[in-house]
């Protein structure tokens, strides 16, 4: 007599409940499999997020004009061959002769020491330009940013970084109050946002941490400070942001020739894209990826081979049990359903422990590593659909071979 769909399955469970232990033993591979798959693209995804925000953080339609760092011995024989470094008025240049340019930012840095009370901090002081605040993704937590009036009257107004803030107002809101520049007195307007540390995967532009800068307007801080070294640059920085990011090398180039021109073809400056830089870091990621994947998917293959040796096994031990179902009339569609859903059912069961520990690992590693992880329901989902088909992939030749089996063999199988 035919049985339904549901007794078939009521079967296959049944199976996987007699033999508890081997049934454990065998998901085992699967579990490791799943979790492998969740945790490596948890990895991968938390790293391309993390790569993202930086370089959002510096603007995908933007062109970075830097000073190049040069010796005191290097930096005298370029202003000997009439470079004058990077100033205002290359910006200016630029802006004019560039047609895809959108808005120009210029920047001048220098560490000082900020105080407030019986509080210091070492800091970079970055006096910026109108344009900065427009053309960077820099946004203020507390308070506003440098204004118009603050720009054109050289106000000695500041805004602080997360991490300065923290250090010189652990309590108090520094909104309002007064630290000291060196010298100099400034009145806190504004407390930025923490932001995305740079590391050396941005490339020319190394390592900073931008939580610990103070911004105040450029005019302020050329007029009221100077470099302490011989010979240096009016600006250490240029940001330009162009209208579309496809026309990015183009002007990049323009940009070059100009500032080839005005610094008489001197090396005394270098240009950065994150654009570039960010399809670079796109296609190590992926690469990255495609190895940690592989790494994974060798964890489900073996998951699978195991699968596919204990349903072997199970097969052979069980051949009486299916001489005596075949001579009841069960028919062979009926065997080969029955052991397949055992091995389906290893497969399934072994991938919801795996998305479990798989889950808990990438919180592990996201706690105890310094980069982020961040599990997708892309991944969970890939990881439980690889683990089913693994079942059905590796658990259809023993299921078939069941089914092939000969009932009067079968039955004198001892």
């Amino acid at each position: 007599m035919p049985i339904t769909k549901q007794e078939q399955i009521w079967l296959g469970l049944q199976g996987l409940r007699v033999h508890k232990l081997r049934s454990a033993l065998t998901m085992l591979g699967i579990i490791f499999g799943v979790a492998a798959v969740i945790a490596m693209l948890s990895i991968g995804e938390g790293a391309k997020r993390e790569a993202l925000a930086k370089y959002e953080l510096l603007g995908v339609n933007n062109i970075i004009v830097r000073d190049k760092e040069l010796s005191e011995k290097e930096r005298e024989e370029v202003r000997a061959k009439f470079s004058p470094g990077l100033t205002r008025h290359d910006a200016e240049a630029i802006r004019k002769i560039v047609p895809t340019v959108e808005r120009v930012a210029c920047q001048a840095e220098l560490e000082v020491e900020a105080k407030y009370l019986d509080r210091s901090a070492k800091v970079t002081l970055v006096g910026v330009s109108e344009d900065f605040q427009h053309i960077l993704n820099y946004r203020p937590r507390l308070g506003a940013f440098l204004d118009t009036q603050a720009h054109r009257e050289a106000l000695r107004v500041c805004v602080l970084g997360a991490e300065v803030a923290r250090t010189l107002f652990p309590v108090e809101n520094p909104v309002g109050q007064r630290v000291k520049l060196d010298d100099q007195w400034f009145e806190v307007v504004g407390v930025m946002s923490p932001k995305s540390l740079f590391t050396e995967t941005v490339g020319e532009l190394a390592a900073r941490n931008l939580n610990q800068d103070i911004y105040i307007p450029l005019s302020a801080f050329l007029m009221r400070f100077t470099k302490e070294e011989p010979f240096a640059s009016e600006l250490d920085q240029i940001t330009v942001r162009v209208r579309d990011s496809g026309l990015l090398l183009r002007s990049a180039e323009v940009v070059r020739r100009i500032l080839d021109r005005r610094h008489h073809n001197n090396d005394d400056f270098e240009i950065v894209i994150p654009y570039e830089l960010l399809k670079q870091e796109e296609k190590e990621a992926r690469i990255y990826n495609m190895v940690l994947g592989a790494i994974a998917a060798i964890s489900l293959l073996v998951g699978g081979i195991g699968v596919m040796n204990i349903m072997l096994a199970t097969v052979l031990e069980r051949t009486r049990e299916i001489g005596i179902r075949r001579a009841l009339g069960a028919r062979r569609r009926e065997i080969l359903a029955q052991f397949l859903v055992e091995a389906v059912g290893l497969s399934l069961v072994g991938g919801l422990m795996g998305i479990v520990l798989g889950i808990a690992m990438s919180l592990v590693i996201d706690g105890i590593a310094e980069f982020s992880t961040v599990v997708t329901p892309f991944s969970v989902l890939l990881a439980f659909g690889v683990a089913g088909g693994v079942g059905v992939v590796f658990g259809t030749y023993p299921a078939r071979n069941a089914s092939n089996v000969n009932p009067i063999e079968a039955l004198r199988y001892e």
